[in-house]
């Protein structure tokens, strides 16, 4: 083996890379060197000490092994970068739209929030032995029947309650969370119930409380289904041993109990809400959970409150609404009900002529002795809770400046009234009256008229406006992204519905120059926009709760995406 160096001493003494040197004098010289002076007069030499026994001092292999070695000494190994971080070489069309097609989110054609919301892989052997060991517990608890959820048909959506349910309960600090399906698939049902159980709780507690402000009852929320509350929720439903099944949830400190159970109470609530709707979400919080309104540590703080000078509708005087009256208020198609509803708002239109002053425009019980449901499509999709952020003494603000000036070019703009198709004419005309009126409310500013009513609607309607407007974009979402897991889901939905955000799409559309100010409010915002900005966005939202109440969800969708393009798919113009 022949070696070459660039080192050519005129001594013919053999050189030996050992740990000592003789003292041997020689000079050096470079090949093709084209420096003419020496850059330096001495050279160093470091030799990498061997254990002589291994080979001969003068053999070439001593030689290469010491010349790696100091190659490893002078320069480093580099690291490799984490696996997470290299790029993986994306799947090619066929396996890509294999993938999509075989997954479980494709299989309900009927159902696509449903379908968004299952795994995005069929579950495996160890999905189904957790479910065997289980799922059976978890129904018990919740008070549903324990035979598999196979056996309905596919036209029932609690046929999924089984895989749902197996889903709500693996948080991501248990063992089954290192699946990526499963992972996946807890984080967009969690993503879902939390807007859900928002939703859920601000439509009780409007009806519950008509004369109350938004202000109390998000406390009386946060002390129902905050995080720091969950925990004893469910251990009230002896649900603690699936959540925590290694360990006692009690001898846990705070940060290690909280988020997993506050991860599997919104991913129940998501299955739940999918499964069976929003009615079996109020039977499972107050009957399985024992959740009490009136329970001393769910009371919001004192508050100055000025007295109320209107009256509340027929169905909240005298009498709190409970749980069982939301969970169950069906429609009645008799033909019976639409006569008896007409003269219901025959007699609240005869009071609002009356401007809800004196004795003679007071609305008591005994006014209408026949109590009813009415049907859900002869005037509202939610009649009970658009009475209890609009009560009938509101219209006394009709036939003002506004409504005849305004008015027609917000409804315009907004694409009201929507064509329905009602039996009785008199219907249509109430119903366009009532969101003529509401329409009005969500313009007028609280600065305008609060000390004359300060149970204010427009302050309502934008409370129940901002939880819809929430969970529309939630299912939107889901449906439209369907391999995204909740966390990511949880970061687009609060980038797309910033306040900033609503108050933009209103302006987009020139609708904030019909919003009603007083005299003082009007001139300080007048040359200051960062105090008008959040007036838009509450007016944006309580656009959104009219919507809601009147034609229920779909209009929210119809004004979210293709009134005010909360998605802004469409390019602006410069």
């Amino acid at each position: 083996m022949e070696l070459s160096s660039p080192f050519k001493p005129y001594s013919h003494h053999e050189l030996s890379f050992s740990s000592s040197f003789p003292p041997l004098s020689f000079q050096t010289h470079f090949k093709n060197a084209r420096a003419t002076k020496p850059t330096s007069q001495k050279l160093s030499i470091f030799a990498v000490a061997t254990d002589p026994q291994e080979l001969p001092k003068n053999s070439p292999q001593r030689l290469l092994k010491e010349l790696a070695e100091r190659k490893k000494f002078v320069s480093p190994k580099k690291k490799i970068p984490p696996k997470r971080f290299i790029l993986k070489p994306p799947l090619d069309d066929a396996k890509l739209a294999q993938r999509f097609l075989n997954s479980p989110q494709m299989s309900l054609k009927s159902f696509p929030l449903l379908s968004s919301c299952l795994p995005s892989s069929r579950l495996n052997n160890a999905d189904k032995t957790w479910m065997e060991e289980y799922l059976l517990e978890a129904k018990q608890a919740l008070g549903y029947p324990l035979e598999p959820s196979d056996s309905y048909g596919d036209d029932n959506p609690a046929k999924q309650f089984d895989t749902l349910l197996y889903l709500a309960f693996q948080h991501p600090h248990c063992e089954r969370a290192n699946a990526r399906h499963v992972r996946s698939g807890h984080s967009r049902l969690g993503f879902l119930g939390e807007y859900v159980l928002e939703l859920a709780m601000a439509e009780f507690f409007l009806q519950r409380y008509p004369r109350e402000s938004p202000g109390p009852m998000r406390e009386r929320v946060y002390a129902l289904i905050g995080k720091r509350y969950l925990p004893k929720w469910i251990k009230a439903a002896s649900l603690q041993n699936l959540v925590f099944q290694f360990d006692d949830m009690d001898k846990l400190i705070r940060k290690e109990r909280e988020p997993p159970v506050k991860s599997v109470f919104w991913a129940l609530f998501g299955a739940i809400y999918l499964c069976f709707g929003l009615p079996e979400v109020y039977r499972v919080l107050f009957e399985v959970f024992g959740m009490d309104p009136e329970d001393e540590e769910c009371q919001p703080k004192l508050r100055r409150q000025l007295e109320d000078v209107d009256y509340v509708s027929v169905e909240f005087e005298g009498r709190k609404i409970s749980w069982q009256d939301v969970a169950a208020y069906k429609a009645i198609s008799s033909s019976s009900s639409y006569h008896c509803y007409t003269a219901l708002i025959i007699r609240i239109l005869w009071v609002g002529a009356v401007l809800g002053g004196g004795e003679e425009g007071k609305v008591t019980s005994s006014s209408f002795p026949l109590t009813f449901e009415p049907p859900e499509d002869a005037l509202f999709s939610h009649p009970r809770l658009f009475r209890a952020c609009v009560p009938p003494g509101m219209h006394r603000f009709r036939g003002n400046i506004w409504d005849y000036d305004c008015r027609p070019h917000v409804m315009q703009i907004l694409g009201y009234p929507l064509a329905m198709t009602d039996k009785i004419p008199e219907i249509t005309e109430a119903r366009n009256i009532e969101l003529g009126l509401g329409l009005q409310l969500s313009f007028l500013h609280p600065s305008k008229h609060k000390f004359e009513h300060p149970r204010f609607c427009f302050e309502r309607l934008e409370y129940v406006g901002q939880k819809i407007q929430d969970l529309v974009m939630a299912e939107r979402l889901l449906m439209k992204h369907l391999d995204a897991p909740g966390r990511w889901l949880q970061e687009k939905h609060r980038r797309l519905l910033m306040n900033k955000f609503c108050g933009k799409f209103l302006r987009e559309r020139n609708l904030h120059r019909f919003i009603i100010y007083s005299e003082e409010v009007q001139d300080a915002y007048e040359h200051n926009r960062r105090l008008r900005n959040p007036a838009t966005t509450s007016v944006q939202q309580a656009i959104h709760g009219l919507s809601y109440t009147v034609y229920g969800k779909p209009d929210v969708r119809r004004l979210m995406f293709e009134v005010f393009d909360f998605e802004q798919i469409q390019p602006k113009a410069v």
